[in-house]
């Protein structure tokens, strides 16, 4: 059994762990880095019949107190009223300071109990446990944890580091194809921003036999940026790569475009801007078409480019007239470039009619 560990030196530190079949350790894992006690496990409908009673069985192996909150799957749960009910749950449940809320499941789940864990009691520890692809390599490290409101994604939230990432891969098998692109999606955006390596695997190699190196090489590059940057006020917002225009598309869509699909179009938006200006080598964003393809995701949109950019505006990467974007150079390669509004415009047109 493969397995493979990353240390990530942000907040207090800590380690993902990624390997298959190490869910029914969990409390193990828990418990070498949280002394047993109460631990409020957070978690979806969809994930609740797959995963929860054997996350639960093995946090009361290792000495833990679970109770467990599940709410309706997808992102629309991802508000205020259902982490107004997490927090409800956790007191009702007489979680102390000493306690710990657990995340079981997707980036929904990760995001919001982050939230519910920073904010109840003035913070209390939390542990990720992704059950999806998009989850493992992206959202599950970093410490950023949020809620959408109705101007926008993720505009309210805070950071808190987890105390610990255990990723089964084997949780991954039960994924439907499209959620499971969801995550290529985002593990593809690493390769264009720093490893054309993880591009490769997903441009001719059989991806589900190297998920574990996938997720390993993700997030060791995401671990690094975090180190160096921690509150996302600079080298981190390259993990943004075709979140701008994916965010609006989401938006525009009320949240029925899947994130990771939305991400893809933007990354092909951003490629083809690029070229256009002169920032990106000419056929990047045609090689990136493809992949996603090839991996089940879009790479174009029904939206105008005037409806792209109002619903940009309330992005957080936006500073009062101007806006940071993440310009791909070529495959493996990025840079942060701050325009000003009028210039995200042009630039947003360029993207959508070239």
């Amino acid at each position: 059994m493969e397995s493979k560990t990353v240390d990530i030196k942000a907040g207090g530190g800590y380690t993902v762990h990624i390997g298959s079949g190490i869910l029914d350790a969990c409390g193990e894992a828990v418990a070498s880095v949280i002394k047993p006690c109460r631990a409020a496990v957070v978690t979806d409908s969809n994930v609740e019949g797959l995963y929860l009673e054997r996350t639960m069985e093995s946090l009361r192996g290792a000495g833990f107190d679970p109770i467990s909150f599940v709410f309706p799957a997808g992102e629309g749960s991802k508000n205020m009223r259902v982490l107004s009910e997490i927090l409800e749950s956790f007191a009702d449940n007489e979680l102390t300071r000493s306690d710990v809320a657990i995340a079981l499941g997707g980036g929904v789940t990760g995001d919001i109990t982050g939230f519910a864990a920073g904010v109840y009691m003035r913070g209390i520890k939390y542990v990720q446990i992704p059950t999806t692809l998009l989850a493992a390599v992206d959202s599950s490290v970093g410490g950023k944890t949020a809620v959408d409101l109705a101007a926008g994604k993720n505009l309210a939230g805070v950071f808190l580091q987890p105390s610990a990432v255990i990723c089964d891969t084997g949780t991954l098998s039960t994924l439907a194809p499209e959620v499971f692109a969801d995550g290529a999606a985002e593990s593809i955006k690493y390769g264009v921003l720093t490893d054309e390596d993880i591009f490769k695997i997903f441009e001719c190699g059989d991806v589900r036999s190297s998920i574990t190196d996938v997720i390993y090489r993700c997030v060791t590059i995401k671990g690094r940026l975090v180190e160096e940057d921690e509150h996302d006020n600079g080298a981190r917002r390259l993990l943004n790569l075709g979140h701008t225009i994916g965010h609006a598309i989401e938006n525009l869509s009320e949240y029925t475009f899947p994130h990771g699909h939305a991400v893809a179009v933007g990354m092909v938006m951003i490629a083809r801007a690029g070229e256009l200006m002169g920032i990106t080598e000419a056929g990047t964003s045609e090689r990136l078409a493809r992949v996603l393809s090839k991996n089940g995701l879009p790479t174009s949109t029904g939206y105008s480019a005037e409806e792209l950019y109002t619903a940009a505006l309330s992005d957080k990467k936006r500073s009062g007239d101007s806006i940071t974007l993440v310009m791909p150079e070529k495959i493996g390669s990025c840079r942060l470039m701050t325009v000003s509004l009028p210039e995200f415009s042009d630039i947003v047109e360029l993207a959508v009619n070239g």
